[in-house]
């Protein structure tokens, strides 16, 4: 069909179908909202079919668009319209029909918002054929109602006019009101323009039943905390309580709406659910949102790949970028040659699509191949040092705990140490001598720094970061780091032993440390005191605690020996 008619088409005649494909050869003036008489005859075929119909129409005044039903149901998928954000318009415009009297409906006027119309023209219908009322053309429509859109308003996202007669539709220029709601846009969005550097993010999080309300809290602001290190501005936060997840879209019917159309008015250009998401929960909130959506683990692999630095660091972020993203290449079909991955679809685009999932489970294969080797590679040189007597000390922790600055401040070295999540990707090994009273010569001791852990550490991550996370299974202790300062610091010990105990091998003995001590009030302190009286309290900063430290090392280093 070269005319494609949309939305609920059940029970059509074909003359019926006729009618509303000759719609698409209709053309009105581009500066006119719509003419009377193209406005009567969508309420003719309307009044016939008894329901809504709705057509779309361009700047130029071509119809683009037939559909049956509301403008909900008809409306076009946020991903095939023109982006512009905030700042501008679609430049498309909806006339379509209602059977029952009053003012456009809120789903009506939401789906305007949504798709950034230039217009809506709701016409109610008389019900009844056409016929002339005191001497002037009633016809098939009672009342006309045109809505748009209007920037600076705190109530409402839009303004709704009621028209005396079709007649009204032809008295102002229509691409004059365009013209001028875009300046006002324009003006407003220049007014909270975020840099220009960043994108503009929407965060979304779900609150389910198996999860405290502080938990959810944590986590939602440990994901914000995520997006700002990956280079991104959270606009606005998104919440929604349900028992569990919707096994398509995450999120309730209604907040994916209200998520649609807080995408369009605040003109962000992503949204970041925080929580792992499917390859289809992904593809359906895109659809519905008509940006690109991703969740949690996809915001670590890009912070992941900004700051790896070293060959082995960047062959580890590759093969987790791309174990995440293979299964994800299903349905990419449609930006290949318009075709999708299934029976009856396949040509050009699956035969693409066939051709990147074999590249990259190639690649995939070959880089794990490489991280093999440089499992070998480690394990060589751990032997050299373990050759020379000298205990092996691994710093673990959650991510930003401080384990670089402790490190730096131990061995006097400049590795790089920074107020980020995830500062530090590859594992640093530091010779460090500690005096002891009753020895001439300093002891020798191995620290090794570490990748930062977090809740729920992605499965791609564990996979592809084997061979640095070795270091800690090798370690002959661990020295677990916790920012005592953290509001959740209970919530990340508990995130790093579980981490811990799924290792392959059973750590050493641990050495548990709380950093950052000057930045917590002394009742805080002491309460981490009570509950873990073996623990060292220090601030690598500022270097209080740090001989006690050494002393504990001490004792460590002679324990594993």
């Amino acid at each position: 069909m070269s005319n494609p008619i949309y939305g609920n088409l059940k029970g059509l005649k074909p003359s019926q179908m006729k009618q509303l494909q000759r719609l698409y050869q209709q053309r009105i003036p581009g500066d006119r909202l719509t003419t009377p008489e193209f406005a009567q005859r969508v309420a003719a075929i309307s009044t016939d079919i008894s329901q809504a119909v709705s057509v779309y129409l361009d700047r130029r005044g071509r119809v683009i668009r037939v559909g049956v039903g509301t403008p909900r149901q008809t409306q076009i998928p946020l991903n095939e319209l023109p982006r512009y954000g905030s700042a501008r318009l679609s430049g498309i415009r909806c006339v379509t029909t209602q059977l029952k009297a009053g003012e456009p409906g809120a789903e009506a006027l939401t789906s305007m918002a949504m798709q950034r119309l230039d217009a809506l023209v709701v016409m109610t219908l008389t019900g009844e054929g056409f016929r002339r009322r005191g001497g002037g053309d009633t016809g098939y429509v009672k009342q006309v109602h045109v809505a748009h859109l209007v920037p600076n308003t705190e109530d409402t996202n839009w303004s709704i006019a009621t028209l005396p007669d079709l007649d009204a539709l032809e008295e102002d220029d229509f691409i004059e009101l365009v013209e001028s709601l875009e300046a006002e846009f324009e003006r407003e969005f220049v007014a909270q323009q975020v840099e220009d550097d960043r994108d503009r993010v929407l965060l979304v999080g779900l609150k389910t039943d198996d999860i405290t309300t502080q938990q959810f809290e944590d986590d939602l602001a440990e994901a914000g905390r995520l997006v700002d290190t990956a280079g991104g501005t959270v606009l606005q936060t998104l919440r929604q309580k349900r028992s569990r997840p919707h096994p398509q879209t995450v999120f309730g019917a209604g907040k994916v709406d209200e998520l649609a159309l807080l995408t369009q008015s605040v003109g962000a250009n992503l949204v970041v659910v925080a929580r792992d998401l499917s390859p289809a929960q992904e593809r359906s909130l895109e659809r519905a949102c008509g940006v690109r959506v991703v969740d949690r683990t996809e915001v670590i692999l890009d912070i992941f790949a900004q700051r790896a630095q070293s060959g082995a660091g960047k062959l580890q972020v590759e093969l987790a970028q791309l174990e995440y993203m293979l299964p994800r290449l299903v349905g990419r079909g449609q930006a290949m040659s318009r075709q999708g991955g299934g029976i009856g679809t396949r040509g050009p685009g699956e035969t693409k699509l066939e051709t990147e999932r074999r590249a990259i489970q190639r690649r995939i294969s070959r880089l794990q191949q490489e991280v093999t080797q440089l499992q070998a590679h480690r394990s060589r040189l751990r032997q050299k040092r373990q050759a020379h007597d000298v205990p092996t000390i691994a710093l673990v922790g959650y991510t930003n705990a401080g384990k670089s600055t402790l490190l730096n401040t131990l061995s006097n070295s400049d590795i790089y140490a920074a107020d980020q999540l995830f500062a530090t990707l590859d594992p640093t090994t530091r010779r460090v001598g500690i005096t002891d009273d009753d020895a001439i010569l300093p002891r020798q001791l191995l620290l090794t720094d570490t990748v930062g852990f977090i809740h729920d550490l992605p499965p791609a991550l564990v996979d592809a970061f084997r061979a640095t996370l070795e270091e800690v299974t090798e370690a002959d202790a661990l020295l677990h780091v916790v920012d005592l300062s953290h509001p959740a610091w209970i919530g990340q010990i508990q995130s790093v032993m579980g981490i811990l105990s799924q290792m392959p091998t059973i750590p050493g003995p641990i050495l548990l440390v709380f950093n950052k001590v000057d930045r917590v009030s002394s009742k805080a302190l002491e309460r981490a005191k009570e509950e873990y009286p073996q623990a060292a309290f220090i601030s690598a900063v500022e270097g209080f605690g740090l001989a006690t430290l050494r002393q504990r090392l001490l004792q460590l280093a002679d324990y594993v020996t």
